[in-house]
């Protein structure tokens, strides 16, 4: 899921290590909680059943409200467990890439630096080394974006193979639109992987900066235009409108806000990848986007992403 970061010099943290149940449950429960713009909620897998929970707050934190929630999500001995530390922006990238494992996500993998070297020459390598902008891939939500991006990248291959138009609009060029960019995952794997230019916004200057830097590391900033923006109103999106793949990895509640506009910015036959759902939150997103057709659903740690679909006018009758 994409959010914003901090400006400041310095980062206050937090983080415990748990079992698997506990860190997913956590994890939902803290991100339903934060404001996007107030924290940020990574679960990584540290292996032989062991998660760590981390939060990444833009502010000093209400330590007794956050042990409350972990204990009532965790039980009284994670909220114990639970370590609280400001330490600098500059220490908190190195410590936090140095044990990030890659993920997979169909044939994208997300690696820091250190595994550079390890990306196998069937798969595309996104390096991602922004930490302060939430979206390393490691999040659910993240992941199942990728993971539809994947699968519609098979669906070109299948129609380009059969020397036939491409899906979507029938043309050479798709427009795609990342909302909410936050590291620039998304963006840069559709750019790389489909060979497309991409529209990346988001609402946060910091993460802009970082999205425009990811992109240049990946050799995708030529095909990545990464611009500030809060919501779909901005001139830039509007000028590249209607959009044959819309991202929109945020949180449920802009989601249902943005609905009415963002539907309209599809193009006929175009998608929509909707993120950042609690998979119990998923018939509320439907609801709201129920001009679309639903296409693909993946549920993964306890997160949802809808792949909707704007069927032709014609296709209706």
């Amino acid at each position: 899921m994409h959010s914003g970061s901090s400006k400041t010099a310095a980062l206050w943290v937090a983080w415990l290590e748990t079992d698997e149940q506990s860190g997913h449950k956590l994890s939902a429960l803290l991100t339903e909680h934060f404001e996007a713009q107030a924290a940020a909620v990574s679960l990584v897998d540290n292996g032989r059943g062991h998660w760590q929970v981390t939060i990444h707050f833009s502010g000093p934190p209400e330590k007794a409200a956050v042990q409350s929630m972990v204990s009532a999500a965790a039980g009284p001995a994670a909220a114990k467990r639970l370590r609280f530390e400001r330490i600098t922006a500059k220490d908190w990238v190195k410590e936090s890439l140095a044990g990030l494992k890659p993920v997979q996500a169909g044939r994208f993998l997300v690696h820091g630096a250190h595994d550079r070297t390890h990306v196998p020459p069937h798969r595309i390598g996104i390096e991602v080394e922004a930490a302060l902008a939430f979206g390393t891939g490691h999040h659910g939500t993240t992941r199942g974006c990728l993971l539809a991006l994947d699968g519609l990248c098979k669906q070109v291959g299948k129609i380009r193979s059969a020397r036939r138009p491409p899906p979507f609009r029938g043309k050479d060029e798709l427009r795609i639109l990342d909302l909410g960019t936050g590291s620039g995952v998304l963006a840069i794997a559709a750019a790389r992987a489909l060979r497309q230019r991409v529209v990346a916004t988001d609402i946060d200057a910091e993460a802009v900066r970082v999205a425009r830097a990811n992109a240049r590391l990946n050799r995708a900033g030529t095909f990545v235009e990464v611009a500030k923006a809060d919501g779909v109103a901005a001139q830039r999106i509007r000028a590249r409108a209607p959009f044959d793949l819309i991202f929109a990895n945020i949180l449920l509640g802009p989601l249902q806000r943005l609905a009415a506009p963002l539907t309209k910015l599809i193009a006929p036959g175009g998608r929509v990848i909707l993120s950042g759902l609690l998979t119990s939150q998923a018939n509320a997103a439907l609801s709201a986007y129920r001009p679309l057709a639903l296409e693909h659903r993946i549920d993964l740690d306890g997160w949802t992403t809808l792949v909707m679909r704007r069927v032709p006018a014609s296709s209706r009758r």
